[in-house]
């Protein structure tokens, strides 16, 4: 089932996301030892656990406009990935398998026996192994802008940004990716008055060869053959203008995980948390709260 959501409708009060915030709250940090090397981890609110798991970046400060909302309602926990933001530096990835043990063995330091895991991108590729290997650590799953692996359009993608890593350099890279995530709409207001992230992504670039090795691990991810075998419930969440995992992605993994169902934003592009947040987390927190999330 695929629903669509009118981006441009207010958020009603008294709704899940909540017309008016209450206090910040607190957020402790951690370095969380997993064996080979330590995960830069931030806890935030009270309850049941959700993880917000990032994309190719890799930093869980991509989750800014989420945590204070999310956290009103559960105990929010992000992280950098292995060789990422104040993770170990200098750690290339294997695959996006690794990634996803990394993440059980970040929850087993945490003590956490099961918790929702919400995955952007990569992180939804993360998300996805876990459901399958690992069931019983799930309590509910969000594949936002994600894909069940590549097709022609996603491997020439990629390619292409591969190739402008290596003849061009990081800062390039990083414009070229942002202007491929970004829709323009967001994107062309927020250049008129700020830098829109480039500056920061490039002081927290983890280096060319830790990038190679995650597009590596980006371009091999390909479980369509057996996410049939997913049971959590998950949500499938996409964009209509993403141009990096385009919508028909999100069809395809709501189609192939039986328990799934897809919300597709009207617009958004691939960093729908960020371009288009009041739907993107209405639609994620409605989805956690409906008992969908619970242990």
């Amino acid at each position: 089932m695929c629903v669509a959501m009118n981006y441009s409708r207010g958020l009603a009060a008294g709704s899940v996301v909540g017309a008016t915030r209450p206090a910040p709250r607190m957020t402790e940090t951690r370095l969380v030892d997993i064996g080979d090397a330590e995960l830069h981890v931030e806890i935030t609110g009270t309850g049941r656990p959700v993880i917000l798991a990032a994309g190719l970046g890799g930093r869980g400060a991509f989750w800014h406009n989420q945590i204070q909302p999310f956290a009103e309602h559960f105990q929010v926990i992000t992280f950098d990935h292995r060789g990422c933001g104040s993770s170990t530096r200098g750690l290339c990835v294997t695959g996006v398998a690794q990634m996803a043990d990394d993440l059980i063995r970040m929850l087993d330091e945490l003590n956490i026996d099961r918790a929702s895991v919400v995955g952007h991108s990569t992180g939804g590729a993360i998300g996805q192994h876990i459901a399958i290997t690992r069931p019983d650590r799930l309590t509910a799953l969000v594949l936002s802008c994600s894909w069940p692996g590549p097709d022609p359009y996603f491997t020439a993608l990629f390619t292409n940004r591969r190739e402008v890593l290596e003849k061009c350099g990081a800062e390039a890279y990083l414009a070229y990716g942002t202007f491929l995530a970004m829709p323009s709409s967001h994107l062309q207001p927020v250049m008129r008055e700020e830098d829109p992230g480039i500056a920061a992504r490039l002081k927290a670039f983890p280096g060319t060869d830790v990038e190679m090795s995650r597009i590596a691990a980006v371009m091999a991810h390909d479980l369509r053959a057996q996410l049939h075998r997913i049971v959590t419930p998950t949500l499938c969440i996409g964009a209509l203008d993403d141009q990096i995992t385009p919508p028909g992605f999100t069809h395809e993994l709501a189609e192939l995980i039986p328990t799934a169902h897809a919300v597709l934003l009207d617009r958004g592009g691939h960093f729908a948390p960020i371009a288009s947040t009041q739907a993107y987390n209405r639609a994620v927190l409605a989805f956690l709260a409906d008992g969908q999330g619970t242990a």
